[in-house]
């Protein structure tokens, strides 16, 4: 009998990116940015006839937490779990798999970034079957990496080694891990066509997590077990969890770990990490001009709009800004200086960060 196939679907954040949609409390995954449902209802609606509800455990933090369980009701109350800490993707994954030991020690787990954007289901669906299938009989800590369509700096990527299938989807060994490139490495990369972005989705067996915890960060493996056996896990994660070490789940095991395949990746992909990356998702007008709600345009070019109202908005004389609108705030920037958003929410008033 196959092993049975759990999710661990980290939805945390900063909400900073997106602000002013986002905020603190309520980070891109809870926006509804492409649909009318949020990104976080999204990934989990991606995982139906797959799996169970159930089966699968959301992870969040305390400021977000309220919001997450308003969003994803048919959950069960106890698989949403809130960091009372933010100790970075290796803690996290260790506290889901010391959810999943509680349940059942010979599962498979995939790990999934809630507020990615992935439109084909299906295929989604079908890559994710055959990854738990080679976890499960390969022993391998599995990532699924996605064929990269430009140089970008902005991602970690993988370099495949030998193929070890040949059907679909493909399967690699992986040589090594590599950090952001800058844009000369981005671009001997691409070159080159065996690297692909590390998109932080991963898939492994319980058994074969655990050895490479035990191994890697034996501190993180430790408390994964006394999970499994705590008679109150609210206790625990509050004493305990926020003395685990700061660390990326790349850094401590994924570049260490003696046996890692690389699934390709056949559906779209997007991690839409700004309103410049969200604008090519949102109604083309004349110009260049994106946005989300009704324009009016004049002599106005590549402008993107997003208003929460749907306000119906007039352009004229400008070009190449971001326009934001919700009930209490209103951003007015360059396309430009997209990536640094971040950089003047705390300086905003904090009831609006």
């Amino acid at each position: 009998m196959e092993p049975a196939l759990y999710a661990l679907i980290l939805a945390g954040g900063s909400g900073e990116r997106f602000w002013p949609c986002s905020r603190r409390a309520t980070p891109k995954q809870l926006l509804r940015l492409f649909s009318e449902r949020t990104m976080l209802e999204e990934t989990i609606a991606r995982l139906d006839t797959l799996i169970p509800k159930e089966r699968i455990f959301i992870l969040t933090n305390s400021e977000q937490e309220a919001a997450v369980r308003a969003v994803c009701r048919d959950i069960p109350a106890e698989n949403i779990v809130a960091e009372p800490a933010k100790r970075d993707t290796a803690p996290a994954v260790a506290l889901g798999v010391g959810l999943i030991l509680r349940r059942d020690p010979q599962a498979v787990m995939a790990v999934l970034p809630a507020d990615h954007l992935i439109r084909d289901g299906d295929t989604f669906r079908r890559d994710l079957r055959a990854g738990a299938a080679a976890a499960a009989s390969s022993g391998a800590l599995l990532t699924i990496g996605i064929k990269p369509t430009w140089a970008c700096p902005g991602f970690g990527y993988i370099e495949q080694g030998r193929r070890i299938n040949s059907g679909e989807p493909a399967v690699y060994q992986v040589r090594r891990f590599r950090e952001k490139p800058d844009a000369e490495m981005a671009e001997s990369f691409l070159r080159q066509g065996s690297f692909r972005w590390n998109a932080g989705m991963f898939v492994w067996s319980i058994h074969a997590i655990m050895s490479e915890l035990t191994k890697q960060t034996p501190v993180l493996a430790e408390f994964a077990m006394r999970m499994k056996t705590a008679p109150d896990l609210n206790a625990l994660l509050n004493s305990d969890f926020s003395k685990l070490p700061k660390i990326s789940v790349d850094y401590a095991l994924m570049e260490k770990a003696a046996h890692v395949l690389q699934l390709e990746a056949g559906f779209d992909w997007d991690d839409v990490g700004s309103w410049v990356a969200a604008a090519k998702y949102l109604e083309p007008h004349e110009g260049g001009n994106a946005a989300n709600t009704p324009l009016t345009l004049h002599d106005a070019s590549h402008n993107i709009v997003f208003t929460s109202g749907r306000k119906h908005v007039a352009l004229s004389g400008v070009r190449d800004l971001i326009v934001i609108d919700t009930d209490d705030a209103l951003l007015v920037c360059h396309r430009s200086e997209a990536e640094k958003i971040k950089r003047i929410v705390p300086h905003i008033p904090e009831e609006l960060q």
